[in-house]
């Protein structure tokens, strides 16, 4: 579905990413681990348009999308959840859903996926005329996801979306993140610093250190690995 060929990003002459690889298939979960600063954002960025790579390809289904606009490779489905939600703080809950139908497929089914967001998170039901801004950091959170959900997704990609929520909140999120994968077959891409977690959640990873790939396998070869346990899960 998703293939990255040695792909290499710069920001302003500093490498960001160094020939990295790697590759989603359908109905799949694959995570992105790494600490602060590794590549993690750039490569989800770069695979949705935001930033263009110096060298590799990118193809979706086939198709070369690297560097091409942002707006076309949500038409073809791949939707990202950024760090933080990028809400509209002065819409409410209903109306920041909308924002995630603008592609006409999207529209025809507005109510559909509505109803199916308030079904996988019905606090959102319960605060659907609230402006986003009064919302707590996990509703946030949970609005984030369901406004790219309204889209009917091909590929969903969500960046560190645990960061700075209190333990319930995560949970939750991350057991509507296994539904969506399991009952919709939505293929999901993950970058997280909980790598535990992610761990769990998904069939497969990748670990990135200093904008290089250091590491991929089986989520639960990965768990098991020396260095993940040694350096990142304090055993």
């Amino acid at each position: 579905m998703l293939n990255v060929e040695s792909v290499s990003v710069y920001y302003d002459g500093l490498q960001a990413l160094s020939s990295v690889s790697l590759h989603v298939k359908e109905e799949e979960f694959v995570c992105i681990l790494g600490p602060n600063g590794a590549g993690k954002s750039t490569l989800l960025q770069t695979i949705s348009g935001l930033l263009v790579p110096r060298e590799g390809e990118i193809h979706f289904r086939g198709e070369a999308i690297q560097g091409i606009r942002p707006h076309r490779v949500a038409a073809l489905g791949i939707v990202l959840v950024p760090e933080e939600g990028w809400l509209f703080p002065q819409m409410d809950v209903r109306e920041n859903l909308y924002m995630g139908a603008y592609l006409k497929e999207a529209r025809k089914r507005l109510a559909e996926r509505t109803d199916f967001v308030f079904h996988l998170f019905p606090i959102l039901k319960q605060r659907q005329r609230q402006l986003a801004e009064t919302l707590s950091g996990g509703e946030r959170q949970m609005l984030s996801i369901g406004r790219s959900l309204m889209s009917n997704p091909k590929l969903l990609m969500l960046d560190e979306p645990s960061l700075g929520l209190a333990p319930l909140a995560v949970r939750d999120i991350l057991d509507a993140l296994s539904r969506i994968n399991r009952k919709e077959k939505t293929p999901i891409l993950l970058t997280e610093q909980n790598i535990f977690h992610a761990l769990q959640l998904s069939q497969r990873g990748y670990l990135l250190e200093n904008a290089s790939l250091v590491m991929e396998g089986k989520s639960s070869d990965l768990l098991g690995s020396e260095h993940i346990k040694k350096n990142y899960l304090g055993l």
